[in-house]
């Protein structure tokens, strides 16, 4: 006989929503409708983000009945760690459950020259913000069980204090390149990188924040207009509407064209680099033809340009190329004076692409539901 599984957790309280998700100013201004002193929000702030408790009844500085209050009309969210793989390379895999029994996944990586600027001791956490993801891209694992629901700014920001704790190491990088896409979640991205940015909260400089998305135009646009400094990364993974149309459907939507007078206007409002994240798929988008495109649109741009080899997903016919031929592609992005690199070996042997460990552990744990015999 077997069990059902259960999936409540004490990760969020239903009904209530997260304190984690307030930022300072909405914490003062809640605490002022209760006669509260300003000096408490701080207070609050640094118990959750400095010291890093798990309960209201841990905010010993603060008043009994106030600690009371909090916890009536608030979650407090702590994800409940399922696995953690680690590779032969350091990097490390997270598999977090949430309030409501849904997986997501937090990638840990190395420090490495190719990661936006990181230099060699800095450690860069790729996080999700979807529990799955509606945009199809043909050769990812995120969206091959479907999209459940956007993730809420408390849920993104613990994935940074989890891992943390978990690996014991200080996050420096934060690269928006996990599950999900994360301009279809814009307002929890927007709010969830202004309290891992703020002195207040999380304290990481906001270039060191990169956001990603697979080609959402208006988005992109919204995004400019935002007071913020992160980093935009563009998803490309094909030089050609050809090509992109083969592999991501988001581009029969906003094509090429869109897309990249969308990049112009980033690039005029912030004054600050584009990166064009372009996955190497044997047969796909490897050919000599994509490489010179590729870098005509980043020379445009003054974008660099991330090579990424594929990692294989179970299920999906796509492939990596050869080393010879992704050395090749890009030694012509640098002819034509592109700068580029090539991400080398970072969590192949552990799944790391998006979604794999959340997709297999699931498949696996729906399979073990049976009805109680």
């Amino acid at each position: 006989m077997k069990r059902r599984r259960d999936v409540t957790s004490p990760v969020q309280q239903a009904g209530k929503p997260s304190i984690q998700s307030l930022l300072l100013e909405e914490i003062a201004a809640h605490l002022a409708t209760q006669n509260q002193r300003p000096y408490r929000a701080k207070q609050i702030a640094d118990w959750l983000y400095e010291k890093r408790v798990n309960s209201f009844e841990e905010m010993t500085d603060l008043p009994q009945d106030l600690r009371s209050r909090l916890a009536d009309e608030f979650s407090f969210g702590n994800l409940e760690t399922v696995r953690v793989l680690g590779s032969e390379d350091t990097t490390r895999k997270f598999l977090f459950r949430l309030g409501d029994g849904n997986l997501i996944e937090s990638v840990l990586i190395p420090a490495s020259p190719s990661l936006y600027g990181s230099t060699s001791d800095r450690r860069t956490i790729c996080v999700s913000t979807q529990v799955g993801c509606a945009y199809g891209c043909k050769f990812c694992a995120s969206g091959l069980d479907g999209f459940s629901r956007n993730l809420d700014a408390s849920e993104i920001v613990q994935q940074l204090i989890a891992v943390e704790k978990a690996s014991g190491e200080r996050i420096d990088n934060v690269v928006f390149m996990g599950m999900g896409e994360p301009l279809a979640n814009f307002a929890n991205v927007v709010r969830a990188i202004r309290i891992i940015n703020a002195p207040w909260g999380l304290e990481i400089g906001a270039r060191h924040i990169t956001v990603s998305t697979s080609g959402l135009a208006p988005q992109i646009r919204k995004l400019a207009d935002e007071p913020l400094q992160s980093r935009l990364a563009i998803s490309l993974h094909g030089a050609t509407d050809e090509v992109r149309n083969k592999i991501m459907p988001v581009n029969r939507k906003y094509n090429l064209t869109t897309l990249l007078a969308a990049c112009d206007y980033y690039a005029s409002r912030k004054k600050q680099r584009i990166y064009f994240e372009y996955i190497l798929i044997a047969g796909v988008n490897d050919a000599e033809e994509q490489a010179h495109l590729l870098a005509g649109h980043a020379r445009r741009l003054g974008a660099k340009v991330n090579l990424i080899p594929y990692n294989t997903v179970e299920g999906l016919e796509w492939s990596r190329p050869s080393r010879e031929r992704q050395e090749r592609f890009l030694s012509i992005l640098r002819e034509h004076g592109t700068v580029a690199t090539l991400r080398r070996e970072k969590g192949h042997d552990i799944d790391a692409a998006c979604g794999q460990l959340r997709l297999q552990t699931k498949r696996s744990e729906d399979s073990a539901v049976t009805l109680v015999t």
